[in-house]
């Protein structure tokens, strides 16, 4: 069951805990794959009424989830030295439809031993050879009662049509996922990508192996719509901290990391200078190493995963590939 190039593991779920349960199957479907892994994760809970303001309301459930995900399977490919293994996760509501053309290409189909069937499945996942692998029942997965800490803005909204967010999306990586991943979460008709220029990164580290802008964008817009295909994005390059932010009146939220937080206080002044409405921020709070909503052992792991586009051209020029 190895050396498989691009497969699919879908997994239902009760509630929205780290699945420490699905670790096992995450890993040895991680080892089974050569190229592409997608991970959908079923839920009655990914709600598809409603969306924005129940998805604002998971907003810390949902991070933690996908970092779990993500960070479990990038250690796994790390391990075995499959540095760049494409990993994504999709997050599904049973009633949700595929896109007609999901699956094409892909070499087997994975599903968690004991879960319901997936519905709407497009018909070439039908047909793939099907491999059931088993949960680890001996694991009692935990609630973590965390303390929601509201985003910084006072006024709350239920909608946000128009969210924002900005990075170099090289080799996009687990850490890039989880950034892009809960813009889309959170917005209701249109995702605002800044992919910083070619001309800003004239310094960074190996940099003869640094995608170009065509290739980031691409590969940017490739995820967002696989994640979620309902919205509308626009990717656009960006020389400066602002980008669209500086000027757009309705753009209504604005997405960052921890290690962007500062350009979320620039954008407020600029904005403010522009007479702008201000911008709502939800940080990414997870994937930082100093997160309070990780257990220990999940916190071990996640310093243990290398989330950096950095590292990976380290990786690849140590490597020669």
């Amino acid at each position: 069951m190895s050396g498989m190039k691009r497969t699919v593991l879908f997994a239902h779920l009760q509630h929205l805990d780290a699945p420490h349960h699905l670790g096992p199957a995450i890993v040895s479907v991680t080892a089974a794959t050569t190229e592409a892994l997608v991970i959908v994760l079923v839920s009655q809970l990914f709600h598809t009424a409603d969306l924005t303001s129940n998805r604002i309301e998971q907003w810390d459930d949902v991070q933690s989830l996908l970092t779990y995900v993500y960070v479990k399977a990038t250690k796994a490919a790390q391990d075995l030295g499959k540095v760049l293994l494409d990993i994504n996760v999709v997050l599904k509501h049973p009633s949700e439809s595929f896109p007609t053309d999901f699956g094409n290409g892909m070499d087997m189909c994975f599903r968690i031993q004991g879960d319901p069937p997936v519905s709407h499945l497009p018909d070439y996942i039908e047909t793939l050879p099907q491999v059931f692998v088993v949960p680890d029942k001996a694991v009692e997965t935990h609630r973590q009662h965390s303390v929601h800490v509201p985003p910084s803005c006072d006024t709350f909204s239920t909608s946000y049509p128009v969210v924002a967010l900005g990075g170099t999306f090289d080799h996009l990586h687990a850490g890039h996922k989880i950034l892009l991943s809960m813009a889309a979460w959170i917005a209701s008709s249109k995702v605002i990508v800044g992919v910083t220029d070619d001309e800003l990164l004239k310094n960074k580290s190996n940099k003869h192996v640094l995608e170009s802008m065509a290739v980031r964008m691409e590969r940017t817009r490739s995820f967002l719509q696989l994640f979620r295909p309902d919205l509308e994005y626009e990717i656009v390059a960006i020389r400066d901290v602002y980008g669209p932010t500086g000027w757009d009146p309705n753009i209504q939220a604005l997405v960052v990391s921890m290690e962007t937080l500062p350009g979320a206080a620039s954008i407020d002044k600029k904005r403010a200078a522009e007479s702008l409405p201000p911008l709502r921020t939800f940080v990414i709070g997870v994937i930082s190493s100093e997160s309070e909503r990780l257990d220990h052992e999940d916190m071990e792991m996640l310093k243990q995963a290398k989330l950096s586009s950095t590292y990976i051209r380290d990786w690849i020029v140590k490597n020669g590939v």
